[in-house]
């Protein structure tokens, strides 16, 4: 209100501004037509004894008294013109003295009004709570950002999945957001005299997405004043001046988060898990619990001897070990796991054993679920072959350094709803898992489209921190047909970029024209 008030009072300070220069015009404008002519006009006029004679004296006369009574009729028209453009003017003035709480006619009825249709726009978007969508495309994603990055996910084919954002507009836009929360949070109506002030430095992360018919909504996450510790404001831009519509205070000191991932064999894969989860769950996070579903008996023991080393090499009791019988089904790893947690309620995170993603990314899940109100789908970043991104297998560098955030390197895996953060209660809510889904995929796309179709906040927004890596993807011949369409499209988007896949579909003609150069370069030397 504050913010709104200040652009008014600047609007009317240029309308009074206006309106001095209007009311100088037309005094000039009046007193042009009310002066008589001097005597350098009169001298301009045929004399009666001139070569002219009388007759031509009187017609110059006539016509000038013509001229004349016109040129007063346009300066009449212009000075109504100016007292009709004056008028509307100073109702301009009233109404905006009275939005700024000036005291003028009918005191903040203007203001009441335009504030009513704000937080009307406010309450059509899904701020508060969500909006009951028809299908998984109807969702409209978030992007994410920090203070010199946007992770965007409508990028084309010319623009890339991380990038500093280029058009003024998009960095105005972001920055006047951070700003306007630091203001937020510095403001002595809502914070203590002994709180430290905040800057733009203390911005972590935020999301934000625009319903075109409504406004934009940003969520913008700050440190707070101790570990664990984080101030969320949350500001909305209905087509007008911003809104800051809530501030939270969070403390994930004790929100634990339940990593579940179902497994059948692949060692291989799991040891790489343990050596990721060791150094970001135990070593650097500390509140994590890890839930693994095993399928069969086939390398089980390879798999729980991983488990017990990690337990024992780190001193690490909080782990789960369920093993099911039957094929796999990840549908059913994942809801089995999910239901065995018996203590409170519990923020889970379904995971698969082929993902990598660091302790950040575990203050984003936490930062973005809210049981009975928000559930966090992130869209990670999935990695591409590095056999065919690095040209040659002894040149694939470690997986650290693999971990890039660049359309050369891997993408936004928009279609894919599999890793999720949600709380216990709402998955039971829901009503979990399809279980008679068997095979490859589609059972993440029903949990994901039931959670659309209730009214809680689904945040779908890319997460910087969380890593699909590359794996030869075998599509099994059992899979119904749409499935095995599904699968075959993903192991297509999983191989290359669109250029590298490109230089592979033509390499014959490109070596044919490295073959001609080396033909001509060869027949100049001789």
């Amino acid at each position: 209100a504050r913010m709104l008030r200040r652009g008014l009072l600047a609007w009317a300070s240029r309308v009074v501004v206006l309106l001095v220069l209007l009311c100088c015009a037309a005094s000039v404008l009046y007193m042009l037509a009310c002066t008589p002519r001097g005597d350098d006009e009169r001298q301009g006029l045929p004399r009666a004894n001139g070569p002219t004679g009388r007759a031509g004296s009187q017609a110059a006369v006539l016509s000038w008294e013509e001229r004349h009574r016109d040129h007063v009729g346009s300066l009449k028209r212009q000075i109504a013109q100016l007292q009709e453009e004056l008028q509307e003017r100073s109702e301009q003035l009233r109404a905006a003295q009275q939005l700024a709480g000036e005291p003028a006619g009918a005191p903040g009825r203007a203001q009441a009004d335009l504030l009513a249709f704000l937080r009307s726009q406010v309450d059509r978007a899904e701020v508060h709570a969500g909006v009951k969508q028809a299908t998984e495309y109807a969702a409209v994603p978030f992007d994410s950002f920090t203070l010199h990055k946007v992770y965007q996910l409508e990028t084309g084919l010319t623009r890339h999945p991380e990038e500093k954002p280029v058009r003024k507009d998009k960095r105005d836009e972001l920055v006047e957001a951070i700003q306007s929360a630091v203001e937020a949070l510095n403001s002595p109506a809502e914070s203590s005299p002994d709180q430290r002030p905040y800057t733009a430095s203390d911005f972590i992360e935020g999301i934000y997405r625009t319903e075109r018919d409504k406004g934009t909504l940003y969520e913008l996450t700050f440190r707070g004043d101790h570990k664990h510790q984080f101030r969320r404001l949350v500001l909305f831009r209905p087509f007008g001046p911003i809104m800051k519509v809530k501030k939270e205070q969070l403390n994930m000191a004790s929100t634990l988060v339940n990593v579940i991932v179902p497994l059948a064999r692949r060692v291989d894969k799991f040891r790489q898990f343990m050596q990721n989860f060791r150094e970001m769950c135990i070593q650097q996070d500390g509140r994590v619990h890890l839930t693994v579903v095993y399928f069969g008996k086939e390398e089980m023991d390879e798999v729980k001897g991983i488990l017990e080393n990690t337990s024992r090499a780190a001193n690490f009791r909080n782990f789960t070990f369920i093993q099911l019988s039957g094929e796999f089904s990840r549908g059913k790893g994942l809801d089995v796991g999910a239901r065995s947690w018996k203590g409170s309620n519990v923020l889970l995170f379904f995971c698969d054993v082929d993902i990598y993603f660091t302790s950040e990314f575990l203050n984003t899940c936490r930062l973005n679920a809210q049981p009975g109100k928000k559930v966090f789908y992130p869209v990670l970043f999935s990695q591409y072959n590095p056999g065919i991104i690095y040209g040659h297998h002894d040149a694939i560098p470690a997986l650290e350094q693999q971990l890039v955030i660049k359309k050369e390197t891997g993408f936004w895996r928009d279609f894919g709803f599999g890793m999720t953060c949600q709380y216990q209660s709402d998955f039971i809510n829901i009503g979990g898992f399809d279980l008679d889904i068997r095979g490859w995929g589609g059972e993440d796309v029903h949990l994901y489209r039931k959670y659309l179709h209730s009214n809680l906040v689904v945040v779908r927004a890319p997460a910087r921190g969380l890593f699909h890596l590359w794996h030869e993807k075998r599509c099994e011949d059992e899979l119904a047909p749409e499935q095995y369409r599904m699968c075959m499209q993903s192991k297509a988007m999983n191989e290359a970029s669109h250029g590298q896949l490109g230089m592979l579909v033509f390499r014959h003609e490109i070596e044919a024209h490295l073959r001609r150069q080396r033909h001509k370069t060869g027949s100049k030397k001789s």
